[in-house]
């Protein structure tokens, strides 16, 4: 591991990159106070927000990364707050949507970038949405209406995927996938693949 950490949060002192005793893993250990800081994966949290007659709110990304290309609300979960929480609050954020965060439909494990996604269905609670400094464009679309070719990452379109194929049964469930490899060119399409 590459030191990313150069002083210790307690002190301030600098710190080393050793393996700390009955770990296994380099760490950050501070060489004043011993205290050890722990690099750990992101969570991200996003909703697939459906309304009433059952298109789902999507969200034309006005950000880096993948500026331009289409997404459901979603960023990274705050502390004090659980997945359904974030969920909504990222609704809210990204597309001025009022949102009722329902069951988790897909954990998504990523770890050529360290983060975990939990995505849940939600209910749009209001017919009020827009644009926000996150989001140029901001629609309501049927399943046909979706731009599969203009997804922003791997993991919208997989969670897109089980959320149209759990409704055309009936049933959801919590789907679990583990995207093992960083999509290969054409970035554009970065559509990456399963347990591999």
């Amino acid at each position: 591991m590459t030191p990313i950490i150069k002083f210790c949060n307690v002190c301030g002192h600098g710190v080393d990159l050793r393996v700390p005793p009955d770990d296994h893993i380099e760490r950050h250990v501070c060489g004043r106070c011993g205290h050890i800081q722990y690099l750990n994966p992101k969570v991200i949290v996003g909703v697939v927000p459906e309304a009433a007659d059952g298109r789902i709110l999507m969200c034309r990304r006005n950000i880096e990364p993948r500026l331009g290309l289409w997404t459901f609300p979603a960023g990274f979960m705050e502390l004090g707050e659980t997945s359904a929480e974030g969920a909504a609050r990222e609704a809210l954020e990204e597309a001025q949507a009022e949102v009722e965060s329902l069951d988790l439909i897909a954990v998504i494990n990523v770890p050529y970038v360290s983060q975990v996604y939990m995505i849940h269905r939600g209910r749009l609670l209001s017919d009020r949405y827009g644009t926000t400094p996150e989001s140029s464009e901001v629609r309501l679309m049927r399943e046909d209406e979706i731009p599969w070719d203009d997804i922003a990452f791997p993991t919208i379109w997989h969670s897109l995927k089980f959320f149209f194929e759990d409704r055309r049964l009936g049933q959801y469930s919590a789907h679990r996938l583990d995207l093992k490899f960083r999509p290969r060119p054409p970035q554009r399409a970065e559509v990456s693949g399963g347990n591999i």
